[in-house]
């Protein structure tokens, strides 16, 4: 959109969402999809009745626009009690209320469709509003007044995301006893200050008319800064919904509410990426923006993603409070916002309800099967799953052998508390398995026998879990067996088609059997899933992919490439630079790459580092003698 295009108005605008709606869906999907569209026919028919647009429709939204903020109410008091009547001849499982949210604000319009800070407080309006009720801000309700049959409940300050001031709520009263009633407001202002106040009116009107006037016809304002470009994304969009999860905020602060924060914006990541109908951002790269000020903008753009869904986690006493927000970053709404306020020990089931909503939301219809295989078994004990969480933990930042020792622990008691947790056991072989890597084990065959022996303990207890099959692969990688490796890691793949690590595993499986061609895609899409790579393997086995097919130059500058994201000390990287350059017949470079490896490590042997590769002997020895020519013994 050029700066020419841009078109600012004053509009009122209304905000509507069906409540409960992925329930009613998951009951009965064909006689809800009946209903709702009888009931957005009325809706649409209301909003005409009241000179007003519908800009948007989709799945069970509703976003229109008036000329009158006074139509505007009028029109979502008209929708909320034709919905009551008929909502009364219907069962009380089976009736859909609407939350309906009423702003009047600067709007952006572009092809019909609007955006700005005026929507998307009309959409927070909406989600503080009770189903089958209307909730209106503050610049709303000082135009309203009394010039509507209609009482008034001040709701007090609420903040909008990206919002500098809180905006004034009020819930409409409809009944006819309420008229002209207007509930917890501040006492009455004197005539004198009303004077003043209209006066003030007047002049920012003034103030706003000529600045709008110059913007418009002077000086063309840019489109909104919160608004994704899709020429700035890191990748295409791809042609179906692409979302990130960014890691819930703990308002509360107590460390154990951290980790379940994180684990509810993982289990949602997780639940949504079951669906090949979605592309969605893996964890290992959302969770880089955790404690950070970030924008949605920021987001979309450097995960190339249309979605974006951010949330909070409060606890008070023994519940918890839960708000989620699904955002299109490319216009700026709202789709769905939500609060949830449960019971802490009813927690566990909620991440599969906000993933249906989710879905709903970005117009995803899932068959029944896969509606099934959103839904995990995971566990029923809390303490269990925060014990998870905590072991989680242990495996990020810097894994030595007494942090692996203490993950250890917290899973052998998550076990002891629910022997029936796949998860647990699945993790737990992941901790043997990395005593390997880290050189940590008194013997490497028994632990990574240990590790298998627990994968398929896990695979046991819930063969429907796609992670536990992703983690089995790496032990058989380490063991040289890459049939079973490559086994594992597709079944992965076939149960969440957005598993950055199963692309990741099958990637690698392949490049170690020396099928370099058919792991390069793999691990590419593993990269597209987490831009941010899950590990700097990823890269690391791409770029020797490439050499082994003799692209040496892609080889290269995908090294380079780990040194640009983990630092200039990452001594693999150097390694992997050297043996190229020796194989391309560049010694000086090799050498140079030869001196970066004792930099790093003054004691390095590549005798000691080859062994520890899971590479047949003839590679090993074009690796060894590479090494020599790289000045390195």
């Amino acid at each position: 959109m050029t700066t020419q295009e841009v078109k600012r108005k004053l509009a009122a605008i209304l905000s509507a969402d069906a409540k409960g709606y992925s329930r009613l869906m998951g009951e009965d999907e064909e006689g809800t999809i009946r209903t709702l569209n009888t009931y957005k026919e009325a809706m649409l028919n209301l909003i005409q009745q009241q000179r007003g647009r519908v800009v948007d429709a989709p799945g069970d939204n509703v976003l229109a626009e008036f000329g009158s903020v006074v139509d505007a109410v009028r029109c979502a008091v008209d929708i909320q009690k034709e919905f009551k009547n008929r909502n009364a001849q219907l069962p009380e499982s089976r009736r859909m209320e609407f939350r309906i949210g009423v702003n009047l604000g600067d709007v952006v319009e572009e092809e019909g469709k609007i955006f700005g800070d005026g929507v998307n407080i009309a959409a927070r309006m909406e989600s503080l509003s009770e189903a089958g009720g209307v909730c209106i801000s503050g610049s709303a309700y000082d135009f309203v007044g009394k010039k509507l049959s209609l009482g008034y409940e001040y709701l007090g300050e609420h903040t909008v995301k990206n919002i500098e001031k809180p905006v004034r709520v009020y819930r409409v009263l409809m009944e006819p006893e309420a008229a002209g009633e207007v509930i917890g407001e501040k006492k009455a202002k004197s005539k004198q200050w009303q004077r003043v106040t209209i006066g003030l009116v007047v002049a920012v009107i003034m103030v706003v008319a000529a600045v709008v006037i110059w913007r418009l016809y002077l000086h063309p304002a840019p489109p909104p800064a919160e608004v994704a470009s899709k020429e700035k994304m890191a990748f295409p969009l791809p042609d179906k919904p692409s979302i990130a999860v960014l890691p819930f905020a703990n308002i509360s602060g107590e460390k154990d509410l951290e980790y379940f924060s994180d684990g509810l914006a993982e289990g949602i990541i997780n639940g949504l990426s079951k669906s090949d109908r979605i592309l969605v951002i893996a964890r290992n790269s959302t969770f880089t923006y955790k404690g950070k000020p970030v924008k949605v903008k920021q987001v979309a753009e450097e995960m190339g993603v249309r979605y974006v869904i951010e949330g909070s986690v409060q606890q008070e006493r023994n519940r918890v409070r839960i708000t989620v927000q699904l955002i299109d970053a490319l216009t700026g709404r709202h789709l769905f916002s939500e609060r949830y306020d449960r019971d802490l020990k009813n927690i566990l089931n909620l991440q599969d309800e906000i993933t249906m909503e989710v879905m709903t939301a970005v117009q995803v219809k899932l068959t029944t099967g896969e509606a099934a295989r959103l839904h995990e078994k995971g566990t029923k004990n809390l303490d269990a799953y925060l014990k998870v969480l905590q072991a989680r933990e242990y495996k990020a930042g810097t894994f030595n052998k007494e942090r692996a020792e203490r993950g250890r622990q917290l899973l052998e008691e998550a076990i002891a508390l629910d022997p029936e947790y796949a998860w647990a056991y699945s993790l737990l072989s992941t901790y043997y398995a990395d005593l390997v890597v880290l050189g940590a084990s008194e013997s490497p065959r028994e632990s990574l026998q240990r590790a298998i022996d627990l994968g398929k303990k896990a695979i046991a207890l819930d063969d429907s879990n796609s992670s536990v099959h992703a983690n089995m692969t790496f032990p058989y990688i380490y063991l040289r067996e890459f049939d079973k490796a490559i086994s594992e890691a597709e079944k992965a793949i076939s149960l969440n088609p957005n598993l950055a690590v199963g692309y990741w595993a099958l990637g690698t499986a392949l490049s170690l059997s020396g099928r370099a061609q058919e792991s390069i895609p793999m691990l590419q899409k593993s990269l597209r899933l987490s831009p941010i790579p899950i590990h700097s393997n990823v890269l690391s086995i791409l770029a020797n992919s490439y050499a082994m097919l003799g692209r040496y130059e892609e080889a290269i500058d995908t090294h380079k490439k780990v040194l640009q994201i983990y630092g200039p000390d990452h001594l693999m990287a150097h390694i992997s630079l050297a043996v190229t350059y020796a194989v391309m017949g560049r010694e000086n470079e090799a050498r140079a790459e030869g001196a970066e490896v004792l930099r790093i490590d003054p004691k390095f042997s590549w005798e000691r580092w080859i062994k520890s590769l899971p590479y047949d002997q003839s590679r090993k020895d074009r690796m060894a003698d590479a090494l020599r020519k790289a000045g390195l013994k």
